[in-house]
C-alpha cells in the first residue's frame, strides 16, 4: 500500500515535470507561428507619379514673301511718218514756247533736226514731239516745270551753247534715270523740252543736245506749221 503510494506520488511528479517542460516548449512555437501570420513590417516609400512626357510643338517659320515691285509699263512706240524722198537733209520744229509769261509776245522757238534721225510726230498726250527713227522711245518733247512724286529725285546741271543756256534737270526714280529737261531762251523766248528714253540713252541724250543746240526764236508770222 505505501509502495503503491509512492509510486503515484513519483509518477504525478514526472508528469508535473514533463507538462512544464511541453508548456516551456510549445510557447516559442506559438510565438513564431503568430510572428509567421503577421505582415512584416514595410519601409514607408513615397509614392511618386510618372512625370507627363515633354510634349515639344513646333512652331513653323513665318513663310518669306518677296516685296512686290510694280513693273512698269512701257509706252508703245510712237507712229512715226515715213521719211519723205528727197527730203532737206535738215529741217526745222517750231513751236509755241513754253514759258509764255517769260518770253516776248509773238515769238516761237526753232529747232533743227536730221530728217534722217528725227521726225515730226505727237506724243502719247498729243502735244508736238520730235522721235528718234533708229533709236526706239527716244523722244523730245516739250515741257514745263510740274510737281514730282516722292520717290523722285532731280539732278541739275547747266549746258552752254553757242546761243543758249539750258538748264538741265536729270530726273530720277529710285536711282534709275528716267528723263532729262532742258529748259533755256535765246533773251526772246524761254521754254523747256523734255527728253525721254528706255534703252541707248546716252546716244538718245547726245543726239538731242545736237538737236536743241539749234534753239532759237522767230517770229510767229515766220513759225513752220506743223502737221
Amino acid at each position: 500500500m505505501f509502495r503503491r503510494i509512492t509510486f503515484i506520488l513519483i509518477l504525478s511528479l514526472l508528469m508535473t515535470s514533463c507538462g512544464g517542460a511541453a508548456a516551456t516548449v510549445v510557447a516559442p512555437a506559438a510565438t513564431e507561428a503568430s510572428a509567421a501570420t503577421e505582415a512584416p513590417a514595410m519601409p514607408l516609400v513615397a509614392e511618386v507619379s510618372p512625370s507627363p512626357e515633354l510634349t515639344q510643338t513646333f512652331t513653323p517659320a513665318p513663310t518669306f514673301t518677296p516685296a512686290i515691285t510694280p513693273t512698269e509699263t512701257a509706252l508703245p512706240p510712237l507712229e512715226l511718218p515715213t521719211e519723205a524722198v528727197n527730203a532737206p537733209k535738215k529741217m526745222v520744229w517750231d513751236g509755241t514756247p513754253t514759258y509764255l509769261g517769260d518770253s516776248q509776245p509773238g515769238y516761237a522757238f526753232r529747232v533743227t533736226y536730221d530728217s534722217a534721225l528725227w521726225a515730226v510726230t505727237n506724243d502719247q498726250f498729243g502735244f508736238p514731239a520730235l522721235a528718234h527713227r533708229t533709236i526706239e522711245s527716244c523722244v523730245i518733247s516739250v515741257t514745263s516745270g510740274r510737281g514730282m512724286p516722292a520717290d523722285i529725285t532731280i539732278e541739275h546741271d547747266v549746258l552752254y551753247t553757242d546761243n543758249v543756256t539750258f538748264d538741265v534737270g536729270i530726273v530720277s526714280e529710285n536711282g534709275i534715270k528716267k528723263f532729262v529737261t532742258y529748259t533755256g531762251g535765246d533773251g526772246k523766248i524761254i521754254t523747256g523740252f523734255a527728253v525721254s528714253f528706255q534703252d541707248q540713252m546716252d546716244a538718245c541724250l547726245a543726239d538731242a543736245v545736237t538737236v536743241l543746240s539749234t534753239l532759237k526764236s522767230v517770229p510767229v508770222s515766220q513759225a513752220t506749221p506743223q502737221p
